[in-house]
């Protein structure tokens, strides 16, 4: 690759490096995108102009603070729904919200993270609100344990062996939860990742017989206990059975 090439790649890289920040806050100066790729700000400062030119980014002149901007949202409206099981299975998880009154949530494993691709949030008082578009680690959760299940076996080694994994999480044991989620079907978390939040999931399975998604309910303690969780886990499986003839 010639020295042209490997400059035009480059500025590409980091061009999407700066959107990709914005899967951690909606709203950033140029000092914390700068600090997140780890480039001086004068060399993001002339990409971010150029993304703000194409209306990717846009500038609160307020605040200096930078957003996504028409573009991004130009884009996700063409993505097919046939490969979008969040549009396609939004109905049935406002069902499943109105069932049992807590915020479900859907997501889909990344590498060694899961995203949250769709939430439909309690109508309750006191509820765990679930953001979109949300990344966390596949070592705790209940949704990480199910994507962790069924994911290949050289993921879960390559993730049981990784160095930043969370001193309060027994490796062995949660290598033991993995086979008790696919004896069982289901996973539950209770304040491992929140205090005072807990969760239960289960594997959407596509057509093709691959797991699709991980659909999970959470909510608060008080309301979702450990029996209770076991209860709601049939009820989440029924409704991953009417979801996994969505998707393929």
């Amino acid at each position: 690759m010639d020295d042209d090439r490997k400059l035009t790649v480059r500025a590409v890289e980091r061009a999407l490096d700066i959107l990709l920040c914005f899967t951690r806050d909606s709203d950033l100066s140029l000092t914390e995108i700068a600090a997140g790729i780890g480039l001086h700000k004068s060399t993001v400062h002339r990409l971010l102009t150029t993304l703000e030119d194409r209306r990717f980014i846009t500038r609160n002149p307020a605040t200096e603070k930078y957003r996504l901007g028409i573009r991004v949202w130009e884009l996700s409206t063409h993505l097919p729904v046939s490969e979008n099981p969040g549009t396609l299975l939004l109905p049935a998880m406002e069902r499943l919200r109105d069932r049992l009154g807590e915020t479900v949530s859907l997501y889909l494993r990344d590498g060694l993270e899961r995203v949250r691709i769709q939430a439909v949030q309690s109508n309750q008082a006191i509820r765990r609100v679930a953001q979109i578009g949300a990344r966390l680690p596949l070592s705790v959760g209940a949704s990480s344990k199910v994507l962790a299940a069924y994911a290949p076996p050289e993921v879960q080694k390559e993730l049981l062996k990784g160095e930043d994994w969370p001193q309060a999480i027994d490796r062995q044991r949660y290598a033991d939860q993995l086979g008790e989620v696919l004896r069982a079907g289901y996973a539950t978390s209770f304040e491992e990742r929140e205090p005072g939040a807990a969760a239960v999931a289960v594997p959407v399975i596509g057509r093709s017989g691959e797991v699709a998604a991980a659909l999970s309910l959470s909510g608060p303690v008080s309301r979702l206990s450990r029996e209770t969780l076991v209860e709601y886990a049939d009820v989440l499986k029924e409704a991953a059975v009417e979801m996994g003839l969505m998707v393929s």
